[in-house]
């Protein structure tokens, strides 16, 4: 038998170092050629390591949400034959202290029995706190726990909330005992039927992986960038109506059409005018760069959080070529299938909430970019036009902008253009 080192692969385009987001598998698996051992990120692109071959893990290098070099140990496997490294070789990280401990632990024996009294602390206690605090069994929002009929019962007359018990059976199952060690960490029992009960159960989730990208990229923009909003309410009854016809005519051949690429036509052509807008701002270096390529970032709401795929020249995108690119995007960020490519780029951003776009928001610009632009919901309301009380349908565009680099003036005048173009929306196809 031999050993076999895994180590991180160079993902590409100068990275150095990634997020561990997730192990597939732990010590003691059986794994076989080509399945995936871990899971890793980098600028909210996640890839799967795989492994090259088959053999059983003995150690692996890393813990979820440690940022790891490239080229360093990601995990052993035993393998049949030679492996790659010496059987006794010691993981990379421990190698770095070994010569400083080598002159002084000269005889080698004295060191060889520090292993050996490593076992005493193998109590069982030791394997049970791991499976109580459960990280593995932590489970997702509306997971349904695992659990026998027995302890369910149990946990009901008890007045424990299952969804609350970690479990430490296998695949998270909840236990006996782990209703004992709930109740002994103090879980609060819930009296049924009531509507006001205390409770003091408390949850820490670890933030890793694309959440705390998010976090990262938050803070930045918000700690580099000046923000200010300017706010325009926008009369899209005539708009609404087109699309209304459109759909009704080409919706079955071309695909049906949403807001989005009526709203991306009009940021286009508005920033023919303002070109200032449409830029990225390297505030180290004190330069702004202005594009002539509109590369729209959507930002889309996933299960693991907020992300922008781009669409790439909207400038050259018709009505249902943007539609198309769009939902291709937004099911690749769902499925956490977007490329590194796919999630980079972004010239200016577009932010909507849909349904629960409320009236104002404060949209934080996608660093380094100086503009992003927040779409409200559609809500019909009383207006008044040529002396007459008559419906129309309204919404807001609440859109941020770098003050560093975009003056107010020039700010409210490019939402102006946009909104020009949205209320008389055949305007967006005069040449």
């Amino acid at each position: 038998m031999g050993i076999h080192v895994i180590k991180m692969p160079d993902i590409g385009e100068g990275i150095a170092e990634v997020e561990l987001v997730e192990w597939h598998v732990k010590e003691g698996d059986a794994v076989v050629e080509d399945q995936v051992l871990a899971d890793v990120m980098t600028d909210k692109a996640t890839v799967e390591i795989p492994s090259p071959v088959h053999g059983k893990v003995i150690a692996l290098g890393g813990k979820v949400g440690e940022v790891m070099a490239v080229g360093s140990e990601l995990i052993r496997l035993e393998v049949e034959g030679a492996g790659n490294v010496a059987e006794g070789a010691a993981p990379a990280k421990e190698r770095a202290p070994a010569p400083a401990a080598a002159p002084k632990a000269a005889p080698a024996p004295a060191p060889v029995p520090k292993p050996a009294p490593a076992p005493v602390p193998t109590p069982a206690p030791k394997p049970a706190p791991p499976p109580i605090a459960a990280p593995v069994a932590r489970r997702a929002p509306g997971e349904k726990p695992i659990a026998s009929p027995a302890v369910r019962r149990r946990a009901w007359e008890l007045g424990i909330e299952l969804q609350f018990v970690p479990g430490s059976g296998p695949a998270g199952r909840i236990m006996h005992e782990d209703l004992d060690a709930y109740l002994a960490r103090g879980g609060a029992a819930v009296t049924h039927g009531a509507r006001y009960v205390e409770r003091n159960d408390e949850q820490q989730i670890q933030v890793i992986g694309l959440r705390r990208r998010i976090a990262e990229k938050m803070q930045e923009a918000k700690r580099r960038i000046p923000h200010f909003t300017y706010v325009e309410e926008i009369d899209v009854t005539d708009l609404e109506a087109l699309r209304g016809k459109l759909n009704d005519a080409y919706a079955k051949e071309r695909g049906k059409l949403t807001l989005l690429p009526f709203l991306m036509r009009a940021i286009v052509l508005a920033l023919h005018e303002y070109p200032m807008v449409n830029a990225r701002f390297d505030d180290d270096a004190g330069v702004v760069t202005r594009y002539g390529a509109v590369h729209l970032g959507i930002a889309t709401q996933t299960d693991a959080g907020l992300m922008v795929p781009v669409v790439r020249h909207a400038e050259a995108r018709d009505l249902w070529s943007s539609a198309v690119e769009i939902a291709r995007l937004a099911e690749a960020a769902r499925a956490a299938k977007a490329t590194r490519d796919e999630l980079t780029g972004s010239t200016i951003t577009i932010t909507s909430l849909g349904a629960l776009g409320g009236i104002v928001t404060t949209p934080v610009i996608n660093y380094p970019e100086v503009a992003i632009v927040g779409v409200g919901r559609i809500v019909e309301r009383p207006v008044i036009r040529d002396g007459a009380i008559v419906a129309r349908k309204l919404m807001n565009l609440s859109s941020s902008f770098d003050h560093r680099v975009v003056d107010g003036a020039h700010a409210a005048e490019f939402v102006q253009k946009m909104r020009g173009y949205l209320e008389t929306p055949a305007t967006m196809f005069v040449e």
